[in-house]
């Protein structure tokens, strides 16, 4: 084997980081999730819960100090540690009477 060949090839070790091998600690509604994507779309986020979060409701960023984002099933979302997420009727009727009132 030559060196170029050895060089592209290495020996891989332990510590070695692999994209494929990334975690990253997000909330959904105040529960603690692991995810291994570093791009998620807004559907992959519904089924990260169990159940999977329903049409019924959407789905929003957490921005901190900010506006929060409302995150549509095909919108692309940069995972990174520390991300939250939360929830919301996705149809709010404003002056209508909730059920059992």
């Amino acid at each position: 084997m030559s060196n170029e060949q050895q060089a592209s090839k290495g020996p891989e070790t332990p510590h070695e980081h692999h994209p494929d091998s990334q975690h990253f600690e997000i909330q959904i509604d105040r529960q603690h999730f692991t995810v291994t994507l570093r791009f998620m779309t807004g559907l992959q986020l519904r089924h990260v819960p169990t159940p999977p979060i329903g049409p019924d409701r959407d789905l929003f960023e957490v921005v901190p100090g900010g506006s929060d984002l409302k995150i549509g099933d095909e919108q692309v979302v940069e995972i990174r540690n520390g991300l939250r997420f939360f929830t919301a009727p996705a149809l709010i009727n404003p002056g209508a009477e909730s059920p059992g009132r």
